[in-house]
């Protein structure tokens, strides 16, 4: 498998030119480009079955509908799921836009590609937000609740020989993530990273993240990885 380590290089945003993203919902940053990067790198065609969790305006699954992919994007918040659905119609792009969990909308082994930016953020509080704009990015303590459940539910619905695409921060252990998906029957490398500038939500929570030893006092950049896992 190839391994692309891009360190502080730029990213050059690849998404959809006309993108809602009202307040509520999770607007597209680095994470979102850095996933981008990734899927253009994967064989996505006409043939192609791909699911988007944690979908929020729906930028990375109307990339791939662009590519020519059949799409299911979903996500846990109503407010995101009428939004992918309104860019799709301002993008005249076709993709199906599910309200629900990870375990509620699809069948086993459906899929070619699963794609995800689940929320990652290490969060003071065990309790995940059940609504607003937290709910895409809180991940629990160590910011692997959701994380741990895409490495978890992908298998079950990648076809033999599918693939998955996460993003995540450094912060929540992409050795983590790599051992997890291998729990599962997965082969799974870091494949590209990039290190940006902390956004409100890391500067908001600096203290306590030094404070929990996962940030070095004088960090001021986090590092963004994307998991490639193929099963096997």
């Amino acid at each position: 498998m190839t391994t692309h380590i891009c360190a502080r290089q730029p990213l050059q945003p690849i998404r959809p030119s006309r993108l809602l993203a009202p307040r509520g919902v999770y607007a597209p940053q680095y994470d979102t480009d850095l996933l981008l990067r990734a899927l253009g790198s994967e064989a996505v065609d006409q043939g192609s079955d791909l699911l988007d969790l944690g979908t929020g305006t729906g930028a990375v699954a109307l990339a791939a509908a662009r590519l020519g992919a059949r799409v299911t994007a979903v996500d846990l918040s109503w407010r995101a799921v009428w939004t992918a659905r309104l860019n799709a119609l301002i993008n005249r792009s076709s993709i199906t836009v599910r309200h629900g969990d990870m375990g509620s909308v699809y069948e086993p082994a459906s899929f070619d590609l699963v794609v995800s930016n689940p929320p990652y953020v290490p969060s003071p509080t065990r309790r995940l937000p059940r609504r607003g704009t937290a709910q895409a990015w809180d991940g629990g303590p160590d910011g692997r609740a959701v994380v741990d459940r895409v490495c978890a539910a992908a298998p079950r619905v990648l076809r033999r020989g599918g693939s998955l695409l996460m993003v995540h921060s450094e912060l929540c252990r992409a050795s983590t993530s790599v051992d997890r998906l291998a729990e599962f029957g997965m082969r799974a490398a870091v494949v590209d990273k990039a290190y940006v500038p902390f956004g409100p939500v890391m500067r908001e929570r600096r203290a306590w993240l030094c404070a929990q030893g996962l940030l070095d006092t004088d960090a001021t950049y986090e590092e963004l990885v994307v998991i490639r896992a193929e099963l096997i």
